[in-house]
C-alpha cells in the first residue's frame, strides 16, 4: 500500500513589525491601543478641567501611566518601597500620589526671568525639589496634580513648557548652551531649535510615534550635546564648497541595547535643518516598530536598514531632493562640557561650573538668579552633562562669580571627581530604580576627592539607578549599572555591575563589562579608588583610562 508524499508545510506567515507604512496600523500592544484610543496631548484638557479639581483618585488609569507623560508627568515613586520590589509589584502599588514633572528646555539657555520662575515653581509647588539632567531639562518632584494648571500658567508666561517631555514624541530638542557666544563656534544652530519646536512640537502628526524620539543640534565642534546617542543629531561642519552647516547622524540610543548614532554622510545647511528633521522623525513614525516596545526606537530601523537605505528613502520618499554629500568632519578626543571660564566671541566670559550630580534646589535656583543677575549676565545655560554656565560675563566680573558660585555648591574650578561624575534619579523617586543614586554618588565623590587628590586626567563615573542608562553607564570610563548583590554575610544589599572603558567622542564605545563582577554599594569608595590608583600607576604618557582599560588584564580590573 503505497502512501502519497507529505503535503508541504505552509510556510509560517511573517509578524509584521508594526510598521504604518507597510500596512500594520492595527494596535499591537497596551501602549499603542492607548494612543489609538485618545491623542495624549488631549490630556491636558482633562487635567485642568476635572483632575484638577477632583484630585489624584479621580485620575484615569490609562491618563495616569500612559498619557500624563506627553505633559512631562510622571507619578514618583512612594517612598519606603525597596529596590527588591521593583520588579515585583504592580505600577498601581509603586505610585505616589505626587508626580515629577519635566520642564523642557529648548536649546538649554534660560532668560533670568525663565530662572526665577523655575525656582519659585519648586519653592512653592515641589517642596524646593530641582535636579537638572543630562538632557538639559529640570525635573520637578512633589507635584499634586491639583497644582499642575498654575504651574503650567506661570511656566507658559515665560516661554516656558511642560509639552512633549515625556511620551512617545519628539523630546527636549538639545541644544550647545554656549551657542551664540563661543569663540570656537562653527555655526549656531538656535535658529533651527526654535524652528522645530515652534513648528512641530505639538503637532498631532508628530505625538504618536513608535517610542522616545530624541533630537540634538549643535554648531560646537566639541560634541557638546552627544550627538553619538540621540535618535538624530546635527553637527556643525564645514562644507567645503558650501561653507558651515551641518553633519547628520542617525540612530543613537543606549538602554539595553545600546547602539552609536552612524553618519548619513550628508551636509545640511542651517535652514533646511527643520525639513531634514521633518523627514527622519516621519520615517521613524511611518516605518518604526511598532509590535514590540523593546525594538521600538530609531536605532533598530536604522541598523535593520543600513545608513544607505535610510538616507536613499529620506531624499526620495520625505526630501524630494538629493543632499549634499560630505566627508566625515573631525570628532573631538571627548565631548566638551564648558567647564571653567572661557573668553566668547564679543570678549565678554561664560562661567560653566559643576553641580553635584545634577542635584540643585529650588531655593538654590533663586540665590543663583540673584548672584547671576549682580554680576551683570542675564541668562545661564544647562548642559547635558548636568552643569550650569553662566553667560555673557565681564571680565573685571569673573573672579568673583566664580567665589559667589562656589558658595551655592556650583563650582567653576572642581575636583576631575565633581567635574566627571554624574547619576541619574534613583530610587528616591523612580519606579524602575532599584537603587540609591543621587546619594550614593554625592558621597562617593567626596570619598575620592579625598583619597585620590592627585587626579589629573578625566574618568568619568556614572551612576545609573537600573538598566535604561539614563545616566550613560555604557560610555562612561566607570560606568555603575545599580542592581541588588550580595554582601560577605550573603545578605543581599545595593550594589552596581560594572562597566569599564566606554567612550564617547574620536574613539566611542561601549564599556566592558568584568564577568560576574559586581560591587556592593559599600565598597564602591574602595574600588574606584583602587581602580584609579592603579590607572595612574601604569599608564603610558597621554593615555587615557578607556585606553588603559582595553589593554589591562581583567584582573587587574576587579
Amino acid at each position: 500500500m503505497s502512501s502519497s508524499p507529505a503535503a508541504p508545510a505552509r510556510p509560517r506567515r511573517r509578524k509584521g513589525e508594526g510598521q504604518w507604512a507597510l500596512g500594520y496600523r492595527e494596535p499591537l500592544n497596551a501602549n499603542e491601543q492607548s494612543k489609538k484610543d485618545d491623542n495624549p496631548l488631549n490630556v491636558r484638557a482633562r487635567i485642568e478641567n476635572i483632575y484638577a479639581h477632583r484630585g489624584f483618585e479621580s485620575i484615569d488609569g490609562g491618563d495616569l501611566r500612559g498619557r500624563f507623560r506627553w505633559w512631562g508627568l510622571y507619578t514618583q515613586r512612594k517612598a519606603g518601597i525597596d529596590g527588591g520590589k521593583t520588579a515585583t509589584l504592580e505600577p498601581e502599588e509603586l505610585d505616589d500620589s505626587y508626580f515629577m514633572m519635566r520642564v523642557r528646555i529648548d536649546g538649554g539657555q534660560l532668560s533670568l526671568e525663565q530662572l526665577r520662575a523655575i525656582a519659585d515653581v519648586s519653592v512653592d509647588f515641589g517642596r524646593g525639589s530641582a535636579d537638572v539632567t543630562d538632557r538639559q531639562n529640570i525635573q520637578f518632584h512633589w507635584i499634586d496634580v491639583r497644582d499642575v494648571p498654575t504651574i503650567w500658567q506661570r511656566l507658559e508666561s515665560v516661554g516656558l513648557s511642560t509639552q512633549e517631555a515625556c511620551g512617545d514624541c519628539p523630546r527636549v530638542i538639545m541644544g550647545s548652551p554656549v551657542a551664540g557666544v563661543s569663540a570656537d563656534e562653527l555655526i549656531d544652530g538656535r535658529p533651527a531649535i526654535d524652528a522645530i519646536e515652534s513648528r512641530y512640537i505639538g503637532d498631532q502628526a508628530f505625538s504618536n510615534l513608535p517610542r522616545k524620539f530624541k533630537t540634538a543640534i549643535s554648531g560646537h565642534p566639541g560634541h557638546d550635546v552627544v550627538p553619538q546617542i540621540n535618535d538624530v543629531a546635527f553637527v556643525g561642519a564645514v562644507h567645503p564648497e558650501h561653507g558651515p552647516g551641518f553633519d547628520v547622524w542617525v540612530g543613537g540610543g543606549l538602554s539595553t541595547n545600546p547602539h552609536l548614532a552612524l553618519r548619513l554622510g550628508a551636509w545640511v545647511p542651517l535652514d533646511e535643518v527643520p525639513e531634514v528633521w521633518e523627514g527622519v522623525v516621519s520615517i521613524f513614525r511611518d516605518y518604526g516598530y511598532r509590535r514590540l516596545r523593546s525594538r521600538a526606537r530609531l536605532k533598530f530601523l536604522v541598523q535593520d536598514w543600513g545608513i544607505e537605505k535610510f538616507r536613499e528613502v529620506l531624499e526620495t520618499k520625505y526630501l524630494g531632493r538629493p543632499l549634499v554629500d560630505l566627508d566625515a568632519p573631525p570628532v573631538p578626543d571627548t565631548p566638551v562640557d564648558h567647564v571653567g571660564v572661557h573668553r566668547q566671541v564679543d570678549g565678554r566670559f561664560y562661567v560653566g561650573a559643576a553641580t553635584t550630580v545634577g542635584r540643585i534646589s529650588g531655593p538654590l535656583l533663586q540665590r543663583l538668579a540673584d548672584v547671576v543677575e549682580a554680576h551683570g549676565s542675564a541668562r545661564v545655560a544647562l548642559t547635558p552633562m548636568q552643569k550650569i554656565v553662566v553667560l555673557d560675563v565681564e571680565e573685571d566680573r569673573v573672579e568673583s562669580l566664580v567665589a559667589a558660585l562656589a558658595e551655592l555648591g556650583l563650582h567653576a574650578r572642581p575636583s576631575q571627581w565633581r567635574q566627571h561624575t554624574m547619576a541619574c534619579t534613583g530610587i528616591e523617586y523612580c519606579k524602575l530604580a532599584i537603587v540609591n543614586t543621587k546619594d550614593r554618588a554625592a558621597a562617593l565623590i567626596d570619598e575620592l576627592e579625598q583619597r585620590v587628590p592627585e587626579l589629573d586626567t578625566p574618568i568619568t563615573v556614572n551612576v545609573n539607578g537600573c538598566p535604561n542608562s539614563c545616566a550613560r553607564i555604557q560610555t562612561a570610563d566607570i560606568g555603575l549599572k545599580g542592581q541588588l548583590v550580595l554582601n560577605e554575610d550573603g545578605q543581599q544589599v545595593e550594589g552596581f555591575q560594572v562597566h569599564l572603558g566606554g567612550a564617547l567622542g574620536l574613539d566611542a564605545g561601549f564599556g566592558r563589562k568584568l564577568r560576574a563582577h559586581k560591587v556592593t554599594g559599600d565598597e564602591l569608595p574602595d574600588y574606584v579608588e583602587k581602580l584609579s590608583r592603579t590607572y595612574l600607576a601604569n599608564r603610558e604618557d597621554g593615555e587615557s583610562f578607556a585606553a588603559w582599560v582595553a589593554r589591562a588584564d581583567e584582573e587587574v580590573l576587579r
